[in-house]
């Protein structure tokens, strides 16, 4: 029997071809700083999905923890090795990254910021987040209407992220105050206000684990908190595990951002009261457009009028509206939450 040749040299050709085309999509990079954070499990499959419609070879990298820089900094010397087009990056250390963000830079690739502006902003060609300051003076206005008269008494506990003084943990933690009528002293630092409502500051690394100790924590130093704010919903959720374990979870208003679908059922269930909901998946897909575009014609984007940054979006969902603060319900919010 004579061996098909012509189709044997048919199918190397064609599979020649394939790997070129293989190879001819523009490299882009997307850094995380964790893979577990639901937040950022959203980001990255937003961006897969889109990068694959646009045919671009989405590479993904994250932090082992957040707060990891050494791993994000691994990550771009890779992308730059490979050849990358651009990088998303959501940044574990906002200001200890900047070094390795401007070499990229100069080899050409457009760096993007997600979520969390670099310090100082100028380090991305551009960044693609919420108004982290609005998202938390709405949940701090909402508490502070909640509230009402009680409000000049509140207790109330401040669970942030780290000690690092990340961008995104600062915006957040200030906005509220301002939000809840309290005088944030420096907006770019926390921690430096004096007002005695504030029982006190804990880190929780935006984890389930870290609210719960930081709740600990600070009811040991006052057991008669009767507010919660916390970074993310992640830490909200510990926060009311720990006031739970103590039969305080009914005496105790808990508020937080994100908006994740989880988080979004704890308003229903009670858990939570109101969350300020961003939009990692839209974040994803305009970062990873605007890489496409500037492989395509070197268009770099631009920042929302009178903002550094491109604004995606913030939304309050609660299921106690307050007078003069716009909110949807949680219903609404669970046909619009991402995780």
């Amino acid at each position: 029997m004579k061996f098909p040749y012509r189709k044997l040299a048919c199918l190397v050709a064609a599979g020649s071809l394939s790997t070129v085309a293989l190879a001819d999509e523009p490299i882009i990079g997307l850094i995380t700083k964790t893979n577990t954070n639901p937040y950022f499990v959203t980001m990255k499959q937003g961006a897969e999905k889109e990068a694959k419609k646009l045919g671009l070879d989405l590479r993904t990298f994250s932090g082992r923890y957040d707060g990891d820089n050494q791993s994000q900094v691994d990550a771009i010397e890779n992308l730059i090795a490979a050849g990358a087009k651009g990088i998303l990056i959501t940044p574990s250390d906002p200001a200890a990254i900047v070094p390795t963000v401007e070499k990229a830079r100069k080899a050409g690739l457009l760096v993007i910021a997600l979520d969390t502006k670099f310090n100082p902003v100028s380090a991305a060609d551009m960044t693609f987040a919420t108004n982290n300051f609005q998202a938390g003076e709405l949940i701090g206005k909402w508490a502070r209407e909640k509230m009402g008269a009680k409000a000049k008494d509140a207790k109330i506990a401040m669970l942030d992220l780290s000690t690092s003084q990340v961008t995104v943990d600062v915006a957040r933690d200030q906005g509220f105050l301002k939000g809840f009528g309290i005088d944030i002293k420096n907006p770019n630092r926390i921690g430096d206000e004096t007002d005695p409502r504030i029982v006190g500051h804990d880190v929780t690394q935006g984890s389930a684990e870290g609210g719960r100790r930081a709740m600990e924590n600070l009811l040991q130093k006052d057991p008669s908190i009767n507010l919660v704010y916390t970074i993310n919903e992640p830490a909200a959720a510990g926060a009311y595990q720990a006031l739970k374990s103590f039969g305080l979870e009914k005496n105790v208003m808990i508020v937080s951002i994100d908006g994740g679908c989880p988080g979004v059922k704890n308003i229903q269930e009670g858990i939570l009261d109101a969350t300020a909901m961003q939009f990692p998946i839209k974040m994803a897909i305009d970062g990873v457009d605007a890489i496409s575009e500037f492989a395509k014609t070197g268009t770099r984007p631009t920042a929302t009028k009178g903002l550094d940054y491109f604004n995606t979006g913030v939304q309050l969902i609660t299921n106690e509206p307050v007078k003069g603060v716009k909110s949807v319900t949680a219903k609404t919010g669970l046909a619009m939450c991402w995780g």
